[in-house]
């Protein structure tokens, strides 16, 4: 069990977001992790224990958490570096290969720090006509 082989312990409620998050490459809000928990039959489940669980997740390194703007964050299934589209008006993430984009220069980082990590989040929009 995927749980267990990152140290967390699975309870129903856990197994259940794990499910909804885990099963395929997903990008979703704890919103929407929430409205998919309550619409099954798994009882009701407080938005306090969904977020609980995704930070758990987050700290096991079972999901990557993505901030999009100081309102909004989706937690992402896929944790193989990549980076993202992100349409302004719907929402939606698309992933984007590492090999899709190249960066050629990285700014120098401050002093007595080093890079964790780079991810890339496009934002696009559709096009007017």
């Amino acid at each position: 069990m995927i749980l267990e082989q990152h140290g967390i312990r699975p309870t129903a409620q856990r197994l259940r977001v794990a499910e909804i998050l885990l099963t395929a490459p997903r990008h979703l809000t704890a919103e929407q992790i929430l409205a998919s928990v309550r619409e099954t039959a798994a009882g009701h489940v407080s938005k306090a224990t969904v977020y609980n669980t995704l930070k758990l997740f987050v700290d096991h390194g079972l999901v990557r958490q993505i901030h999009l703007d100081p309102e909004r964050c989706v937690y992402d299934s896929a944790m193989t570096p990549h980076h993202h589209f992100q349409n302004v008006e719907t929402g939606e993430m698309r992933d984007i290969r590492p090999d899709e984009l190249i960066l050629d220069r990285i700014p120098t980082v401050p002093p007595g720090t080093e890079i964790d990590g780079v991810e890339v989040v496009i934002r696009v929009r559709p096009q007017a006509n």
